[in-house]
């Protein structure tokens, strides 16, 4: 989320507590010692199946992964926080957007590391799709 402050842009996290928070370690790493972004993604993968797994009341599957953008890296001990809101539901599919943030761990300010939007489907015991359940009362939409 963008704000002006005294005429500069400044980005936020999204409002609320995230998905998931993790910190960065050494394993995690590429060659050029920079997190590895598929870890990152798998990161994001987990919030986003949070989400879906708590909205379909059961199982979840990914089934795509759109426009995922890596802009600016992440370092060993940072911590990541990843935001993910549903975005769209149809008959048997979620679709979630999801934030990664990343903050020094001996520092405040965080900054966006990357977004996509993900796609699920509710799988029932046969391991087919099934429709969504519908929404509780006391559920978001």
């Amino acid at each position: 989320m963008a704000k002006t402050v005294s005429g500069e842009t400044v980005e936020r996290p999204p409002e609320g507590p995230p998905a998931i928070r993790t910190i960065a370690m050494p394993a995690d790493t590429n060659p050029a010692g920079d997190i590895f972004g598929g870890w990152l993604m798998s990161q994001m993968d987990l919030a986003a199946g949070n989400v879906a797994a708590r909205r379909a009341r059961g199982r979840c599957a990914t089934i795509s992964v759109d426009a995922l953008t890596f802009l600016s890296p992440v370092h060993v001990g940072d911590e990541v926080s990843l935001y993910a809101e549903i975005v769209h539901t149809g008959r048997t599919s979620l679709a979630i957007h999801v934030e990664a943030w990343r903050r020094p761990r001996d520092d405040e300010p965080t900054n966006k590391v990357t977004e996509a939007k993900f796609t699920f489907v509710a799988i029932g015991p046969d391991g087919r799709s099934r429709p969504l359940p519908p929404l509780e009362a006391t559920e978001p939409a």
